[in-house]
């Protein structure tokens, strides 16, 4: 039997976004390979394929992303999905409004996206500080999964990981 391939994540093989060597991540963790999903999409068919992905496995009334790898896939999934995106800054800024999240997201079922997940930190941060501005988050998908404990870590606040690719199925390639 032949296995099935998933097509992102044979675009991203395509487009170069795995590469291997001695990498540290965000979450601080050494890793042998390294998942540049920001680099990646920057090819519009690329990154319109994964918004199509995202809207095609979920559904979601608002779109937002961390900055800054969450912040192009939040766009595209909202230009693919004729519905409203929020973004979630990285750090509260000292002028202007100084709101963490640029968006009314108020009362809205907000779905949160990612670019790669591996302990969860970025979507915790996210999915928190989406929730104190009033939205309602039970659901994050991400590109790719590292499957390094996000999954658990978001699923002890009452929200689902849904991984487009799993670190697996990058590296069975």
């Amino acid at each position: 039997m032949t296995p099935v391939i998933n097509p992102v994540a044979e675009r991203l093989i395509a487009a170069g976004a795995i590469e291997f060597g001695e990498f540290t991540l965000a979450s601080g963790a050494q890793s042998p390979y390294y998942v540049d999903i920001k680099t990646a999409m920057t090819d519009p068919a690329l990154l319109g394929e994964i918004a199509r992905a995202v809207t095609d496995r979920v559904q979601f009334e608002m779109v937002a992303g961390v900055a800054v790898g969450g912040v192009p896939l939040a766009v595209a999934t909202s230009l693919e999905s004729g519905r409203r995106c929020a973004i979630v800054r990285s750090q509260a800024k000292d002028h202007g409004k100084a709101n963490l999240v640029i968006g009314d997201v108020r009362g809205r079922h907000v779905l949160l996206v990612e670019d790669v997940t591996t302990s969860g930190g970025s979507a915790v941060y996210g999915v928190e500080e989406l929730r104190r501005a009033g939205a309602t988050v039970n659901c994050v998908v991400t590109v790719v999964d590292r499957e390094g404990g996000a999954e658990e870590r978001l699923g002890a606040l009452g929200v689902r990981l849904v991984p487009l690719v799993r670190a697996r199925e990058l590296m069975d390639r």
